[in-house]
């Protein structure tokens, strides 16, 4: 996978590619909320997909307080990272997945240093996320970005301050 990393805000226009590249390349408790339906990516989970990014299209003043944005590598989709509002003023929490095709290739940490970009233009200050311990991709993206990281656990609590440049990646 080669070229440019860019993040652009998930609506009809990008919504089937993004569920094309979770459905042929991650499971659906990778990319979406449990939801009650019938194993792998059924008819009723791919509808729920849906209907849970499209619930977000308000974006971080709507109903969700949430941004989902669709991650293209070379001007293809390859995942999603998102924003949330968090009820501490200025602060969003992040999460992020790829499809399998685009780990390991610097694309989460091009991604994130994009959210950071939008987080900071929209007035934030801190981006938090949590993980788990032995998600050691997620950690090293992280830990680029110069996110402070927290152990307790077997859980991992990141803060990244927007008031200072993280690392080059």
């Amino acid at each position: 996978m080669t070229g440019e990393v860019r993040i652009a805000p998930v609506d009809e226009h990008n919504l089937e590619p993004l569920l094309s590249v979770a459905a042929a390349e991650a499971e659906p408790g990778e990319v979406m909320p449990p939801v009650e339906a019938p194993a792998g990516w059924s008819h009723a989970r791919r509808e729920a997909f849906r209907e849970f990014h499209r619930a977000s299209f308000g974006g971080l003043a709507g109903p969700t307080r949430t941004q989902m944005y669709a991650i293209l590598a070379g001007g293809e989709v390859v995942g999603m990272v998102r924003m949330t509002r968090r009820d501490d003023p200025g602060t969003v929490e992040t999460g992020m997945w790829l499809g399998r095709s685009a780990r390991g290739q610097g694309v989460g940490g091009a991604a994130l240093r994009e959210l950071l970009n939008e987080a900071a233009a929209a007035g934030m200050r801190t981006v938090v996320a949590e993980t788990t311990s032995d998600n050691t991709g997620a950690l090293q993206v992280l830990e680029k970005c110069g996110a402070t990281l927290r152990h307790d656990a077997g859980k991992v609590y990141a803060e990244i301050c927007l008031d200072s440049t993280p690392p080059a990646l």
